[in-house]
């Protein structure tokens, strides 16, 4: 069958098209982006402006036009930090449904995670054994580890790139001077002090294979010499807390601007780079993780995957 899946996260509202069914590949026939930068349309009052709010309909409506004209048989709407948090969330997911007709869905943070982890375990097969799963998305930043398709711990924190980016660093695409130094330290200590007691929960769960999953992730990996996406879907690609290290050295000098020319850098991403970065080293060093697999499906693969076996478990 065809599925549509409308991702809004705090950056894009992202159309996925696959075909799939139950225990095989999910196949992507058509994906598109559009970039309303929702995490940035948050006013001091924490409410979705008026200008954030038409972006993010206009989004959605032409995600269902899409779907449509591409003859999907389900469309799976969600979305996750950036509409979580907003104060005025129900008014605007109300207006999104009678302006566009799409019933949108708001992930917890633990959904986030545990929907997450789904889609890695399946990527990885049982043979993995115990995953410890790591996403930092624009808003938030999601860990789960367990033995099960079901993780044994989930959890979210506050520590998006984009989100950091916003509150610590004060910097934008078109930046032309790296953030300040003692900016990024503060930055650090805040993520040290917030990790803190996840890494003490995630020690206890334990782990034999480290994974990650999220365009910060890929992104990083692609600066310390991972294989690039050219090369495939199924290129092994690692991170190693050393190349972390040497690829945060060098992009906290770097401004935005100039980051954004550099291979595998989102021009629309690359002021979150740094602070992506800084959750990534405190986090594997802090958990004790000196290398971690990335693994290609996440959020969007993950809720494709649950769709599937809600569908294979009706009766007929």
């Amino acid at each position: 069958m065809r599925l549509g899946v409308l991702d809004v996260g705090s950056n894009t509202v992202h159309l996925l098209v696959v075909d799939a069914h139950r225990g095989a590949h999910p196949w992507p026939a058509h994906s598109e982006k559009a970039a309303p930068r929702l995490a940035e349309q948050i006013g001091p009052d924490g409410a979705l402006t008026p200008a954030g709010a038409d972006a993010l309909v206009g989004a959605v409506a032409d995600g269902r036009a899409a779907a449509v004209r591409l003859e999907t048989e389900d469309l799976l709407a969600f979305a996750t930090s950036a509409v979580r948090d907003a104060t005025n969330a129900s008014r605007v997911l109300v207006r999104v449904r009678e302006e566009t007709g799409v019933d949108l869905r708001v992930l917890s943070g633990e959904d986030e995670a545990r929907t997450t982890f789904l889609a890695v375990r399946r990527w990885f097969g049982w043979s993995a054994g115990r995953l410890l799963v790591v996403d930092i998305g624009g808003g938030s930043l999601e860990l789960a580890a367990g033995v099960d398709e079901q993780p044994d711990l989930a959890l979210s924190l506050p520590l998006g790139a984009g989100r950091l980016t916003r509150r610590f660093l004060g910097v934008d695409v078109d930046a032309t001077a790296p953030p300040a130094a003692y900016a990024v330290d503060e930055l650090r200590e805040y993520v040290e002090s917030r990790l803190a007691g996840a890494v003490e929960k995630l020690r206890g769960a334990g782990w034999d294979r480290p994974v990650v999953t999220s365009k910060t992730f890929r992104t990083l990996a692609r600066l310390a010499g991972a294989a690039p996406s050219g090369a495939g879907l199924w290129a092994p690609r690692r991170l190693t807390l050393t190349g972390l290290r040497q690829v945060l050295g060098f992009i906290r000098l770097i401004p935005p601007a100039a980051l954004a020319e550099l291979e595998g850098v989102s021009a629309a991403r690359a002021h979150q780079v740094l602070a992506g970065a800084v959750v990534a080293e405190v986090a594997m060093r802090r958990l004790g993780v000196e290398e971690v697999e990335l693994c290609p499906w996440a959020l969007r693969e993950g809720v494709i995957l649950r769709r599937l076996d809600q569908l294979e478990a009706v009766p007929v």
